[in-house]
């Protein structure tokens, strides 16, 4: 499971880990892969170094990268007060009448809202780069497209590879015209933010569009054989986001939460603007419903339906209301039958890809080990 591009990051195996739990991406590491810590839920930079502390001291050296959100192009002078203003009336009420409707308590007095949505917004995203490259990460990468130039200048004179994702071929050549280093293949099935071209299509599109770029195949990925198709596909590794939320490192901070993923089949995700305002995959629930409904007033744009939704997500998530707590996750949740270390299905991946080597082996005529 080693490519071209998992040896210039000195890794063991082409698994990229997307996470934004620190023991998670910490865990992926050491196991030989590459862990990607999600950067989009610290607000304060101080939080964030203080989780890149934790990864130093909890991956002996080994490499790992930083996700982060931004946009390619930014309104000037506009912070999250100016943008909150902009959220009609009318979608608050429905927000407050769907959360009176299942009884969702109201947060305690003077308590903040857990779950922000502020890191789609540049200036937080900037705030986190100031601290990210005062540590060894080896890849930055952008989930909304190629960050600013400046940004990939900045991460290059750093020594930093940046990726982005990519739902088209079309996004893929923008981005290699922007000077990314690494492009993302993500097809339809993945969890999150997610295009509508589904892995098997889009990966070979991909990498005919940018090679000699190396590309990594996202979305539909929890197996060892799974893995081997992306290789086949032409892509010099994976992606995988989903596969780690039922990890025992994992910290979903809700059993409630864990037991629906477990059982969740792979017909049970929606790709929906409900959290965020892009069409994003997730567990499909009485709230995604709620906001799909075309009786509903619809959703709004990015950012302001993160922000506008914030406060209910966290009551929801504080509170268990199981009618409507739901997660950002792809269509692998199928397989994700079982909680598991992430060095246990790291094994799993890898016996699955040998099984799946050994199998072609056997195809073509050749001797297997």
């Amino acid at each position: 499971m080693q490519t071209e591009l998992s040896k210039k990051l000195g890794v063991e195996y082409a698994v990229f880990g997307f996470t934004p739990f620190p023991a998670v991406a910490a865990a992926i590491t050491r196991a030989g892969g590459f862990g990607v810590l999600g950067a989009v839920r610290y607000t304060a930079p101080d939080d964030l170094a203080r989780d890149l502390d934790w990864m130093q001291e909890h991956t002996g050296g080994l490499p790992y990268g930083l996700d982060v959100v931004m946009p390619a192009k930014k309104v000037e002078g506009v912070g999250e007060a100016e943008v909150e203003a902009m959220i009609p009336a009318g979608h608050r009420q429905f927000v407050a009448d769907t959360l009176g409707k299942y009884g969702v308590p109201e947060l305690a007095e003077g308590e903040a809202s857990g779950w922000r949505i502020t890191g789609w917004m540049e200036q937080v995203a900037r705030g986190q780069l100031d601290v990210a490259f005062d540590y060894p990460i080896k890849l930055l990468a952008n989930a909304l497209g190629s960050p600013p130039a400046d940004v990939v200048q900045r991460a290059h004179d750093n020594g930093v590879l940046v990726a982005a994702l990519a739902g088209s071929a079309r996004h893929a050549r923008h981005h290699a015209d922007a000077g990314i280093d690494v492009v993302v293949a993500q097809g339809y099935e993945a969890g999150g933010h997610t295009g509508e071209i589904a892995s098997m299509v889009l990966v070979p599109e991909v990498v005919d569009a940018v090679g000699p770029l190396p590309v990594l195949a996202a979305g539909g990925i929890g197996s060892g054989e799974q893995i081997a198709a992306g290789l086949a596909l032409g892509a010099q590794g994976v992606w995988l986001g989903s596969l780690w939320l039922t990890t025992t490192e994992a910290d979903l901070h809700s059993r409630a939460l864990t037991r629906k993923l477990l059982a969740a089949g792979s017909a049970d995700t929606v790709r929906s603007r409900a959290l965020t305002g892009k069409p994003a995959r997730q567990l499909r629930t009485e709230w995604t419903d709620a906001w799909d409904d075309p009786s509903g007033p619809g959703t709004l744009p990015m950012p302001l339906q993160g922000l506008l939704v914030a406060e209910a997500v966290s009551r929801i998530q504080k509170y268990e209301v199981e009618p409507l707590l739901g997660t950002p996750v792809g269509q692998i949740v199928g397989r994700m039958t079982s909680e598991r270390s992430v060095q246990e299905v790291f094994d799993d991946l890898t016996r699955g890809f040998e099984r799946a080597v050994d199998r072609i082996n056997r195809i073509a005529g050749r001797e297997t080990r």
